[in-house]
């Protein structure tokens, strides 16, 4: 198991983490098998999708039209982010990518986000890389 440090600077922010995650599966030299990345933060999420200024901002707009700030959620008595954690369960937690020939099997354009809902703050992201 590898992890990821990433240091998030808005409330609400996509990561593209696909450099750092091809450069483990890169140096695990494994040619064929799994790799799962995981956040264990309650307030975060992992997603593939497109790396495009515009997807992006319509991806952040998309989650705070569904899940808005402030809608009077019970876990907001606590430490007002129930925002936050409802995006996290919409965008799940982790996500498994084959490898194939010692690389990702990723499509054309897709990209691993690493997806900040309650920053800023200080993150980490697992990544496991599996032999098949």
């Amino acid at each position: 198991m590898e992890r990821i440090e990433i240091r998030t600077n808005e409330s609400t922010e996509l990561i593209d983490i696909t450099g750092e995650v091809k450069g483990i599966v890169k140096r695990k030299s494994v040619e064929s098998g799994i790799c799962v990345i995981f956040t264990k933060h309650t307030t975060t999420g992992i997603i593939i999708n497109e790396n495009e200024a515009g997807l992006k901002n319509d991806i952040l707009m998309l989650l705070n039209v569904l899940i808005p700030k402030g809608k009077g959620y019970l876990h907001d008595r606590i430490d007002d982010n129930a925002h936050a954690h409802l995006k996290s369960v919409v965008l799940g937690s982790s996500v498994t990518i084959p490898i194939e020939n010692g690389t990702l099997a990723l499509g054309t354009w897709q990209s691993i986000f690493f997806v900040e809902c309650d920053g800023p703050r200080r993150r980490e992201v697992s990544v496991m890389v599996v032999k098949g």
